[in-house]
């Protein structure tokens, strides 16, 4: 007897064969030990980026390899593979050109919210109220607001460059996870229909 536990997702590079131990946890007596080694699928960038294994063609390799095999599944019926290209280095010209892209653009979303809600306006009536003075400039509010934003950055996305501040997932973290759950559902279900069209 043999219990398999797919993966949800692995990545793969085209022409490396994938056999079972990579897309699945394998649970197998001594006899059967090699049959983690068996071959279930070969990436091809043909297919796209992206590809469903499903369980009952596992199934199906490993019986056709061990023929009295008693194979148990345990977990989800279909394993996402993710086809890599070679990693290519970013050029710096690249990376210094997103970056001052990024920081301009947010400096300018940020200046525009201000100026919407008469920030400025509000400090001022703000030290007013606390003062009785006017002042037109009232740094003492408006520089502990500037590090307020900056510290509230960090604490809402709870990373410092690339120091997590706790265990806990941010907001954008759960965003993507749940994005990347959709994703993948998604792509199960549209291989499933490819696959119900073909046959």
């Amino acid at each position: 007897m043999v219990y398999i536990r797919l993966r949800k997702k692995v990545t793969a590079h085209a022409g490396k064969i994938l056999r079972l131990r990579d897309v699945a946890q394998v649970i197998a007596d001594e006899p059967y030990a090699t049959v983690r080694e068996i071959p279930v699928y070969e990436p091809d960038f043909k297919e796209g980026n992206l590809a469903v294994l499903d369980l009952i063609d596992v199934v199906r390799r490993i019986r056709s390899a061990f023929p009295g095999l008693d194979v148990r599944s345990i977990g989800p019926a279909q394993v996402i593979i993710e086809l890599q290209a070679e990693r290519i280095r970013p050029r710096l010209w690249w990376v210094a050109g997103v970056w001052l892209l990024l920081f301009v653009g947010s400096a300018l979303a940020i200046m525009n919210f201000h100026t919407d809600v008469s920030m400025r306006e509000v400090h001022e009536r703000i030290y007013y109220l606390m003062t009785g003075q006017h002042v037109h400039e009232p740094l003492v509010l408006q520089i502990p607001y500037s590090l307020g934003i900056g510290i509230g950055m960090i604490v809402f996305f709870n990373h410092l460059f690339k120091r997590r501040l706790n265990d806990e997932p941010s907001p954008l973290e759960l965003e993507m996870y749940l994005y990347q759950e959709h994703l993948d559902q998604y792509v199960i279900e549209h291989e499933k229909q490819k696959e119900r069209t073909q046959s």
